[in-house]
């Protein structure tokens, strides 16, 4: 999935982080020297371009122009050993950089002599894992004279720096050679002055057997060997040539830093200490040699030169290092370990999706990273913490934590307001620091902390929390690595949270548009399931509805807009809200399908979609269905058997042409309708009739275990309602969705059984085209809610039926049949054999008629008009409550009863 940006995110934001950081970089202490002075300017480097770590090389004349690895930041040893040593004239980022004098960045996966990742037993990582989607990027660290070295941030993102965060490399670049320069340049004020002798009786004689001694000019650069010298660094007295370049360019580059570090020292301060270091000789030995020495003045009393001494302790680190090789072996299985944390890590967090999926890829993989026992990740919403994901720590804890307002100072708020780290190491330090939130500490149960602030893009996204049970020190690659990890979980944290909410305003989207509970009613009882494409967008195209119509009939609607997602999703509710408005014009399902196919050919040529719609008929069990595209309905009968109705499909909506097929089916009472949608049993590797064949079998093999498999249902418990079909779909969606696999569309399904009205509840009468029709009505209506126990609405069921009569009798024609339906409600019918539809209309003072629709619209729960195969039926419906009298339209006490019978 690709990276989304928030709805007002500044897209200038990296650069002006990038300014800020330039400067940053002017008011820097002096006090950055060395070792010390590279790792800041890494530090810098990956915080401005939110990487992984990075790595300082610095060119040593005496290797052929080749580069060594100096320093790394934020990367495991079992990955920067591959980087220790470089070919000057090579491929890679950092050479390419030294060589050219410019900034270069290069997909780590596309360089063809990069150093072998492969998998090895020192844990060195894949090449395939290690380089998917990572790119590095090399500025040159330049000096007066050229370049000295090269810094490399290794990157996770698909697009290069920013230019702001170009324009802040080069300057990175340049401060960071600028600095390290100035350990090797002249004081200010150094004079010229001849070679003299170090001191007699001092330890600095260069007659002195066995021990390298040496002079340098420091204004000139220009070094003086004694014999021992030449021995112990390897250098050829014939090929030297003077200068102070050429020793200290047998120093190991990773120890290059702290060297000129100490000889600056010892410039301001006048002695150098003894210390330490590698050197590498031309032969490709290395050597450990012990140099010590002293500044000496002019007659002037300034500083003129610097004499010392050296020794090779070669052999004493050879012991040490025999002893500690074990050591070193388990060392190197550490860094393989987290080196495949680390990998694990960044590919479970460019694969994360929600919030959930980052909190878990933390808490796997950094936990055991650090030997840390609790996670916790917390968005700042207004003054207080909103935590969205934790490990280790109780919930009571948490909650805790969630109701403190953000005002108290806590650590975790602080370090987001600071943009700054924050690493405690016991209870004592937080106690000290944090007084007024010591309390928090004995519900946590850690006693070391680190608190990271969560930046993306430049702006705040978070706070996360690595805590410890035991009191610990962070080391300096602990804190980078710490650091580095952060930049990557706030990157996933902010497209996590940007998905989640999309993610949630499509569901609301899909419920907003699906029906948010089916109806319960007296002819249907029903169940549905809506699956999306996949985890990216739980919203599609397909819907389902079940509507109610007159007479206690019930129209049934499956359909699928070809796609999915919110386009479709929308397209989906226009043609929903249609099948509602045409479905209550009581059209038939072949003709209602007409006009929903004039609707989707009007928006455009790439919309299409298809539709099943079925009337059902409790009062005959009769069913309707017509079908445009659609796949057949599943009707299972009471006992057991499956089949799918033989009918022409038609083509989908949009691309059809009137008229539509039809096809009627006698449902027995109890029977099961299963509509679905092509999702649900079409795939890549499944063809649709295969899926069906699915759906048969699991329909027969879970229907055949539940009470519809018992010939005596009077036996069975009540499982066939609304619980045993949520079970029925969720069998069926268990047993189906593994045939989905490899699909990409969305799926419904929807399960309805059919209830017939039993014949005690409907009662029909014929009446005669006369006049004396509507006193015949109410006699019948009279006596049938009599046997009924309806009495209460006897009035206003006899004045409907007087009414309705008295208009076919005025303005239709015959036969006329009244019917009384009883259910959830009083239906009351008259149909007769005109197809003119009865319209209401206002009637003046004087006139004598044309109340007759107003007083039925009055005193009616519902009422309305649909069309038959003999002509038409008006019907109306009624609570089975009697109506207040007060809701009866003035003038509704005229006996119309005696109007009709003396005309």
């Amino acid at each position: 999935m690709g990276e989304r940006r928030a709805p007002g995110l500044r897209i200038r934001r990296p650069d002006q982080v990038s300014e800020k950081r330039k400067r940053f970089l002017a008011v820097a202490g002096d006090e950055l020297r060395g070792i010390e002075l590279l790792r800041f300017a890494i530090q810098q480097a990956v915080a401005d371009l939110a990487g992984l770590g990075g790595m300082v090389h610095l060119g040593s004349p005496g290797y052929g122009g080749g580069l060594r690895l100096v320093v790394s930041s934020g990367l495991p040893p079992a990955f920067t050993q591959e980087w220790e040593r470089l070919d000057g004239n090579g491929p890679l980022a950092p050479a390419r950089a030294f060589r050219d004098s410019a900034f270069v960045r290069v997909p780590m996966a596309n360089l063809e002599g990069m150093p072998d990742h492969g998998a090895s037993a020192g844990g060195r990582p894949d090449r395939a894992e290690a380089a998917v989607s990572t790119a590095m990027a090399a500025v040159p660290l330049l000096r007066p004279g050229g370049p000295v070295g090269t810094l490399s941030v290794v990157t996770l993102s698909s697009r290069g720096p920013s230019a702001g965060q170009r324009a802040f490399l080069d300057t990175l670049g340049r401060w960071a050679g600028e600095r390290l320069n100035r350990c090797t340049a002249p004081p200010p004020g150094l004079t010229l002055t001849g070679w003299q002798d170090p001191p007699t009786g001092s330890d600095l004689q260069p007659d002195l057997q066995g021990v390298g001694t040496w002079d340098w000019d420091i204004w000139t650069g220009d070094v003086i060997f004694n014999d021992e010298m030449f021995t112990v660094l390897g250098v050829d007295r014939d090929g030297f040539d003077g200068r102070i370049d050429t020793w200290t360019g047998a120093i190991h580059p990773e120890d290059l830093p702290w060297v000129l570090s100490d000889i600056d020292e010892a410039i301001r301060t006048g002695r150098m200490h003894s210390t330490e270091y590698r050197v590498c000789r031309p032969d490709g030995t290395t050597g450990w040699v012990r140099v010590r020495g002293q500044l000496v003045l002019d007659e002037n009393g300034e500083p003129a030169r610097m004499a010392g001494t050296l020794w090779d302790v070669t052999k004493t680190h050879e012991t040490l290092e025999l002893v500690t090789e074990p050591q070193t072996h388990d060392a190197e299985r550490a860094s393989a370990e987290r080196a495949s944390h680390i990998r694990q890590l960044t590919r479970a967090l460019a694969e994360a999706v929600t919030v959930r999926d980052v909190v878990d890829a933390a808490a796997n993989h950094i936990l055991p990273l650090f030997g840390a026992t609790g996670l916790m990740l917390a968005f700042l919403e207004g003054d207080h913490l909103r935590p969205v994901g934790f490990a280790g720590f109780p919930k009571e804890f948490i909650d805790q934590v969630a109701r403190m307002p953000a005002s108290w100072g806590l650590p975790i708020t602080g370090v987001l307001r600071e943009r700054t780290p924050l690493f405690i190491t016991s209870v004592e330090e937080y106690i000290e620091s944090y007084p007024t939130t010591a309390g928090l500490l004995a519900s946590g149960g850690k006693q070391a902390w680190a608190f990271l602030p969560l930046i993306a893009s430049g702006r705040p996204v978070g706070s996360c929390v690595v805590s410890f049970t035991d009191p610990r020190q962070f080391t300096d690659e602990e804190r980078n690595l710490l650091t580095a990890l952060s930049g990557l979980v706030a990157q996933a944290m902010e497209r996590a949270r940007l998905y989640d909410r999309e993610h949630n305003r499509a569901k609301e989207l899909q419920r907003g548009l699906l029906p948010r509970e089916l109806p319960d009613l007296p002819a249907v009882t029903s169940a549905a399931r809506y699956l999306p494409a996949g985890a990216e967008m739980e919203v599609g195209g397909d819907w389902y509805d079940v509507i109610p119509l007159s007479a206690n009939r019930v129209a049934i609607v499956i359909g699928d807009v070809m796609g999915h997602g919110v386009s479709e999703a929308v397209t989906m509710g226009r043609l929903r809200t249609a099948v509602r408005t045409l479905a209550d014009l009581e059209l038939s399902p072949d003709e209602l399908l007409a006009h929903l196919n004039d609707l989707v050919s009007d928006l455009g040529d790439e919309f299409y979609a298809t539709c099943l719609y079925m009337v059902y008929d409790p009062t005959n069990r009769s069913c309707v269905l017509a079908r445009a595209g659609h796949p057949p309905p599943a009707v299972v009968h009471p006992d057991g058997s499956v089949h799918f109705p033989d009918a022409d499909p038609n083509s989908p909506l949009g691309a059809a042409t009137p008229p539509f097929d039809t096809v009627e089916l006698d449902l027995p009472d109890g029977s099961l309708l299963v509509l679905y949608t092509d999702g649900l049993v079409e795939s890549s590797s499944l063809d649709i009739d295969q899926g069906m064949a699915s759906l048969s079998r699991a329909l027969s093999s879970t229907i055949s275990r539940g009470p519809y498999g018992r010939r005596d249902h009077s036996a069975a418990p009540d499982t066939t309602g609304a619980e045993y079909l949520e079970s029925l779909c969720d069998t069926l969606i268990a047993t189906l969705l593994p045939v989905r696999r490899g699909t990409a569309d969305d799926a419904a399904l929807l399960v309805v059984r059919t209830h017939a009205l039993s014949g005690d509840d409907m009662a029909s009468w014929p009446l005669p085209d006369h006049p004396k029709a509507a006193g015949e009505a109410r006699e019948h209506v009279r006596t049938q809610l009599g046997t009924w126990h309806l009495d209460d609405l006897s009035m206003t069921t006899e004045l409907l039926a007087s009414e309705l009569v008295g208009n076919v009798i005025r303005h239709a024609k015959g036969p006329i049949n009244l019917r009384l339906l009883r259910s959830n409600v009083l239906t009351c019918e008259v149909s007769d054999g005109s197809q003119t539809t009865p319209r209401i209309r206002r009637a003046a003072e004087t006139d004598e008629g044309g109340r007759g629709l107003q007083l039925v619209s009055a005193i009616a729960h519902r009422w309305g008009t649909r069309f038959t195969a003999t002509g038409k039926c008006i019907w109306t419906e009624q609570p089975l409550t009697c109506p207040t009298p007060d809701l009866l339209p003035e003038g509704a006490g005229l006996d119309l009863f005696d109007l009709l019978d003396d005309e």
